[in-house]
């Protein structure tokens, strides 16, 4: 179970504020790992960096806009001043809408390849030179989601692109760092879980029952559920592992 530990290793958590992210805080430092908290929204990251604090962990709080490149490379230049190298990168960040395509204004899908995809571009590629410089390996898990795998009768075409995106990033993050900087790249692909993101569609009994039906399981995700799947990928238990794609989806991807 030793392989499945984080001590000693500094973790960079985007969308850190709120929903899986705070989840994935919490599991990283349960698991041994300080963290650096990135989000818009500094004074929920510091709600979660007490939540860090009480597991006997440090923590930093960085509020950026991983959409500007600029912010990227700062969050990493700050992690580097407070805590000296980062090993693990979980891109979290993201927004979405379920708005027909006919009827999406093209600001509005900008908006999300530019948080979702392109955010989580910059944020890799400054962990990346950190690695590179440090002289060691590291570890990026891009949440993406069953979206970019697979359809579904939800009208989010922003959001399954920015995903579908994230997974051919993925790849070619993976076949770049893997041998050369050591730099495993993997993607974790939820289905459904209760957050910020989802939780107005899951309110909405129609909603969920589409959820419901789509889902082999018949049930949407516990946050706990993706806890073990997390530290597998950011851990040198998954040192062998680097270019997958890990659904946890309930069944979702049987489809």
């Amino acid at each position: 179970m030793d392989l499945f530990r984080l001590d000693g290793r500094v973790a960079v958590v985007t969308g850190a504020s709120s929903g899986l992210g705070v989840g994935f805080a919490e599991t990283l430092a349960e698991a041994g790992a300080d963290l650096v908290l990135v989000a818009r929204r500094l004074d929920r990251l510091e709600e979660v960096g007490a939540r860090v604090e009480a597991l006997g962990r440090r923590h930093l709080a960085v509020q950026a806009d991983v959409s500007k490149a600029e912010d990227c490379h700062r969050v990493v230049a700050r992690a580097l001043e407070e805590f000296g190298e980062v090993h693990v990168l979980v891109n979290n960040a993201g927004v979405g809408t379920a708005t027909p395509a006919h009827k999406e204004d093209p600001a509005e899908f900008e908006r999300i390849l530019a948080t979702n995809l392109s955010g989580a571009y910059y944020m890799a590629q400054a962990f990346g030179r950190a690695c590179i410089a440090g002289g060691h390996g590291g570890s990026v898990v891009n949440i993406a989601s069953v979206m970019g795998i697979s359809g579904s009768d939800l009208p989010q075409v922003g959001y399954s692109a920015s995903k579908a995106g994230m997974l051919g990033m993925t790849r070619d993050l993976a076949m770049q760092w893997s041998a050369r900087r050591d730099i495993r790249v993997n993607a974790l692909a939820p289905a459904f879980f209760s957050s910020e993101l989802t939780d107005p569609l899951l309110a909405d009994p129609v909603g969920l029952e589409r959820v419901l039906r789509r889902t082999p399981m018949g049930r949407v995700g516990q946050l706990h559920e993706l806890s073990g799947a997390l530290l597998l990928l950011a851990s040198e238990a998954g040192s062998y592992i680097t270019g997958v794609t890990l659904p946890v989806d309930g069944g979702w991807t049987l489809h």
